[in-house]
């Protein structure tokens, strides 16, 4: 009986099974019972030993179930995957009494006892999110403060990108290069002028009217088109053997990358208009794509960098005993390679843009977050600041989320490990 206490083994495999498995039934209803009846089982105890009756009940119960090569494959499977040890055995209760415990109010909050008919906060009741407020103020999180009868404007812009970046996946290689130059160097320049106008009759929209998720997206967008063949040079320069090249390489990336990304952009709004000439204007928007362009090619450079060090020599070799020159051997050989092995890297770099937009704020230009900020500041509507940022966060986790599938996607199309 002692060695069936302490030692769980195969010959005792039904004991050990049933006691452990009721001292895990206890512990999952008296949880239960604690979230949805309110009745707490074991409240006799001291109030912290009450509290984590269930824990030390189940990782009993899980310690009696832990018999290695049962001979029972559903238990062999609960034993290698969640009960290998009692550290797991913990963490495996911890974090199934805490979906337990605390998905059921959020959802309750979220979705079951939310409000989501109504146009004032008045018609928001009990104790639910208010979508009512993230359906009255939508148009102008998606816009932010841009005139209404001219919002097909955004529009047109983000579906000739999309259109242009779905178009490059299907046409054939020798006019890729072409698609890539117009991507590159073109289409900015009629994407601005679309969305401000000025010409071709086109109704003038100061940037500052400029806002929401659109705002997110047009940042994002051209940091993203624009960083990524900058930080590359910067990667090559950084490794030229012409000093000069390779020094103002050095000095341009340890520069933007030893300041912070707020600095800058009080830079680019408040200093730099200081040293043009008189009479010289260059929009704060501009400025910001600037500012938020180069502090991200810097980390993009150090990322490229370290695809062309993971480089063997070579490959190097190789591609000079070809005959070939140093351009024609970096972009045919040498960065093909290099990329897809950072294409982690490059994600990640991508994902921290998206998510440091919201600080364009600081210079008062409001995208998404800074058009909940304005929101929330509504006499109307105070007291709605959680559904707000809750919307936020899930856009931006969408956004980010489609981002990270695709570069995974990406790196094991490209994988050529077998």
């Amino acid at each position: 009986m002692k060695n069936i206490l302490i030692k769980p083994s195969k010959e005792h495999l039904s004991n050990f099974v049933s006691l452990g498995g009721f001292l895990i039934f206890i512990g999952f209803f008296d949880v239960l019972a604690n979230t949805f009846l309110d009745l707490n089982l074991t409240g006799f105890l001291p109030s912290k030993l009450s509290y984590l009756a269930p824990l030390i009940i189940g990782t009993i119960g899980l310690y009696f179930i832990r018999i290695e090569f049962s001979g029972n494959k559903l238990l062999d499977k609960i034993n290698t995957n969640f009960n290998s040890s009692n550290l797991n055995a913990v963490l495996t209760l911890i974090v199934i009494f805490s979906l337990i415990k605390y998905i059921p109010p959020l959802l309750n909050w979220f979705i079951f006892d939310a409000n989501f008919a109504g146009n004032v906060k008045e018609d928001c009741t009990g104790d639910g999110a208010c979508w009512v407020f993230v359906k009255v103020w939508f148009n102008r999180f998606v816009y932010g403060m841009y005139p209404d009868a001219e919002q097909w404007r955004i529009n047109s812009a983000f579906i000739m990108l999309f259109a242009l970046v779905g178009a490059s996946f299907f046409v054939p290689l020798k006019f890729k290069k072409y698609l890539l130059i117009f991507l590159l160097f073109i289409y900015p320049i009629i994407g601005l002028k679309l969305i401000s106008g000025g010409d071709f009759g086109l109704k003038y929209v100061e940037t500052g009217a400029w806002g929401g998720l659109s705002l997110t997206f047009i940042v994002s967008a051209f940091a993203l088109i624009l960083c990524f063949p900058i930080g590359m040079f910067l990667a090559l320069g950084r490794r030229s053997n012409l000093p000069a090249i390779r020094y103002t390489s050095i000095g341009f990336i340890e520069l933007w990358r030893g300041v912070p990304l707020i600095t800058v952009l009080f830079m680019s709004a408040v200093m730099f208009p200081m040293f043009l000439p008189d009479g010289t204007y260059v929009d704060k928007l501009i400025r910001v794509l600037i500012a938020i362009t180069l502090f991200e090619a810097a980390y993009m450079a150090e990322v490229i960098r370290g695809g062309l060090q993971a480089l063997p020599k070579g490959q190097y070799e190789a591609a000079k005993s070809l005959g070939m020159g140093y351009w024609r051997m970096h972009f045919l050989i040498i960065l093909p390679q290099a990329l897809k092995l950072v294409i982690p890297g490059i994600a990640n770099t991508f994902l921290a843009l998206v998510k440091d937009t919201p600080l364009i704020f600081v210079v008062g230009l409001l995208e998404l977050a800074g058009m909940v900020n304005l929101a929330k500041t509504n006499p109307k509507w105070l007291g709605m600041a959680m559904e707000g940022y809750v919307f936020a966060g899930l856009v931006f986790w969408v956004i980010c989320y489609a981002m990270s599938r695709y570069s995974q996607n990406l790196e094991k199309k490209l994988s050529t490990e077998r």
